[in-house]
């Protein structure tokens, strides 16, 4: 029986000819990825709750932040803002890459486009020749 390992479809882009990567990426759409990846994690969610859980333990009834934690609904409704556009960001740049993927399938149906026609064309002088 074969032992199959499942690559996530969500890294396979990053192998695939057409998707720029590395180097050939701005700043700004290398930060786009990492931020992605980061807050689209487990280990993001299971810091930002071992986060809440510090604050309230550490704080109490009588620390710098008491009870109804106002600090931190201010530090958390920041973190939502930016979260947001963050987010936006790393969807533009999917999009963009399924982009770069849809035109390089396109490019690669009409270079088969063209050499399925080359043959055809072929196969019908040959046959002229010999019929």
């Amino acid at each position: 029986m074969a032992n199959w390992r499942i690559t996530p479809v969500t890294h396979l882009w990053r192998r695939h000819p057409a998707v720029r990567t590395g180097d050939d990426l701005s700043y700004g759409e290398r930060a786009a990825d990492r931020m992605r990846n980061a807050m689209g994690s487990w280990g993001f969610i299971a810091a930002a709750l071992t986060f809440l859980a510090g604050w309230m333990i550490g704080n109490g009834s009588n620390g710098f932040d008491p009870y109804p934690y106002i600090l931190l609904n201010l530090i958390l409704s920041c973190v939502a803002a930016l979260q947001g556009a963050i987010l936006l960001i790393a969807a533009k740049r999917s999009d963009q890459i399924s982009a770069e993927l849809a035109i390089h399938d396109y490019e690669t149906n009409q270079e088969a486009l063209a050499i399925l026609t080359e043959l055809r064309l072929l196969a019908l002088a040959e046959t002229d020749e010999h019929g």
